[in-house]
């Protein structure tokens, strides 16, 4: 076992997982054979070991916010003052996925209460945007880039609201770091240097953006040291002066004056408004293990819906017939898709019928629809009686409070727009509305619009089994049911079940499939009538990136596990 001053981390530089026929890893990672006549579906070796603590852990999708965690955690401070002081880290070394100008949403474990609870910070539509807006350019869909898809920034408001319920640490101190590498530079990580270059014409688009996040015009490359000295002073007037400064001091201003001045919409009046909202998760079983998510107007409804339908097949004995899981899983998908993108709208503003949804009746219903043959095309959802980018992190302190917190702009830097000298990347979270007058996720002034950012947390027999996440839009709840299955119904490891292979449903019969799924299963769906959205060599990004801790059934110990798919590290001690 490590001393209080041993690391035990998780590098990032080991190859990606492949199809090799292995025996199977149970849930303490340890190699141990699956009876013959049940194979999983996916005979993956993880690309590296599950990394294993006692006192703390850490995982994120860059290494050195994963160290900043780690710091803050050994000079005593907890869950919550780590997570802050990562998530602001991050805005410094993951600037297009992640910070300042997004929004943000936790769920929070408190070991001593065994208390869990949500705090949504999403921002609101500005009250100058409106359908008459819209209808007069004779605009029907919400703009995915510029100023017409700009919220209000929600995240700052989630960490100064968090820090002060649950926080033992000074904000001063949380953002250190993170002015630190924005002022003296960081060494840009591989896969951030493939992202940001992917982003250089939507920042070329406006100067302040450019000049923020450019250098001479181009991206920085791998191994470049990238230096932001206007995000530095910003997180400087925001260790000083706190929520405030942000909603109604020195940044608002600059925020608002620079959205006025370059045909934008939000107000000094739509930024002192922003509050989050502690909210109870919403939850179902599966298998006997309870999974906790944020209530709308998050997605994580549309994991629960998934896991619901799966819960009626045997999916362990499925495995050994690979098309016909893969199948299964698509289509319980697809079903809760079509729900999520009927049902799901801010419930300030619309009925959301979460306890129907929800209800095992209605799974049954749902699951009598999938064709064990073939595939739906675009299923309608479900009747009801009403009367690719983020970033996540999860930690768990030595008294056993957790975290699960994810932090996004949305797209890759947004909206495209950087609020001048600010340094803040304005997310386009407004892009997730619908201009549709009759949808309950239409564009009103002061609304959040349907958000694809979902943490989550597993628990077992009343115990904190697992805090974890994966990032990448539409991916999250897709890659939280493929994460669960893989642990609950297939008995992967840790490590293994957040690097086997993953597929992504689009819309329609579309499904993008890693190439880590042997080619005779692909052949098989596509036979059934799915289509591959993608060619071979789809870009593994798409299959967004998981961060997880998990505590041992056994020894009560820490495991956590970072993605291959991103530069993730977790390392505890």
């Amino acid at each position: 076992m490590p001393s209080k001053t041993g690391l035990v981390f998780q590098g990032t530089i080991a190859p990606i997982s492949i199809m090799v026929t292995i025996a199977g890893l149970i849930l303490s990672a340890n190699i141990q054979p699956f009876a013959q006549n049940k194979p999983l579906v996916s005979q993956v070796k993880p690309g590296r070991s599950v990394v294993r603590a006692a006192h703390g852990m850490v995982a994120t999708s860059q290494p050195l916010a994963s160290q900043v965690g780690l710091d803050v955690l050994k000079r005593g401070g907890n869950a919550v003052d780590a997570a802050i002081a990562m998530a602001a880290t991050l805005n410094v070394t993951e600037p297009m996925m992640t910070g300042l100008g997004g929004d943000a949403f936790m769920l929070v474990y408190w070991s001593k209460t065994k208390e869990l609870k949500g705090l949504n910070a999403s921002g609101r539509a500005p009250h100058a945007l409106t359908l008459d807006y819209f209808a007069r350019k004779k605009i029907t869909r919400m703009p995915q880039t510029g100023m017409e898809s700009v919220t209000v920034p929600g995240a700052f408001d989630g960490w100064v609201t968090l820090l002060a319920k649950y926080g033992t640490m000074k904000l001063s101190d949380l953002l250190a770091p993170a002015i630190e590498y924005a002022e003296n530079g960081f060494p840009v990580m591989e896969k951030t240097s493939e992202d940001w270059e992917a982003e250089v014409q939507k920042l070329k688009k406006t100067p302040a953006a450019s000049a923020n996040y450019l250098i001479n015009g181009r991206a920085p490359q791998a191994g470049e040291i990238f230096r932001q000295p206007n995000l530095a002073h910003t997180f400087r007037i925001l260790a000083r002066g706190g929520r405030d400064a942000f909603y109604e001091g020195e940044i608002a201003r600059a925020i608002s004056d620079y959205c006025q001045n370059n045909g934008g919409f939000i107000s000094m009046k739509d930024l002192a408004a922003q509050r989050s909202e502690w909210v109870v998760p919403v939850s179902t079983n599966y298998r006997g293990y309870t999974v906790y998510e944020i209530p709308p107007n998050g997605q994580g409804l549309t994991a629960l819906l998934a896991l619901n339908i799966l819960e009626g097949f045997d999916l362990a004995s499925m495995s050994s017939q690979p098309d016909r899981y893969y199948h299964t899983l698509i289509e319980a998908t697809k079903l809760a898709f079509a729900d999520r993108n009927r049902y799901i709208a801010d419930p300030t503003f619309a009925k959301v019928p979460v306890a129907e949804l929800l209800s095992k009746e209605y799974a049954a219903r749902r699951r009598a629809l999938i064709d064990p043959n073939k595939a739906l095309d675009s299923p309608a959802p479900g009747e009801i009686n009403v009367g690719s980018d983020t970033t996540y992190l999860t930690v768990v302190d030595k008294d056993g409070n957790a975290v699960s917190f994810i932090n996004s702009l949305f797209d890759a830097f947004g909206s495209g727009i950087v609020a001048g000298d600010t340094g803040i990347v304005l997310q386009n979270r407004g892009s997730g509305f619908s201009l549709d007058p009759s949808h309950p996720n239409r564009l009103e002034p002061g609304k959040r619009p349907f958000h694809t950012i979902i943490p989550a947390m597993v628990f077992k027999d009343d115990k904190l089994f697992m805090s974890f996440g994966v990032m990448g839009g539409a991916i999250q709840p897709q890659g939280h049911v493929q994460v669960l299955v893989n642990i609950i119904d297939l008995g992967m490891g840790l490590q293994q079940a957040i690097d086997a292979p993953r597929f992504r449903y689009t819309n329609g019969r579309s499904v993008l499939l890693e190439d880590e799924i042997p080619k005779t299963v692909i052949d098989r769906l596509i036979e059934m009538g799915h289509v591959r959205g993608s060619p071979p060599g789809v870009l593994r990004s798409s299959m967004g990136g998981g961060q997880a801790i998990m505590i041992d059934p056994v020894s009560r110990t820490l495991m956590g596990a970072s993605d291959a798919r991103k530069d993730g590290l977790a390392i505890g001690y």
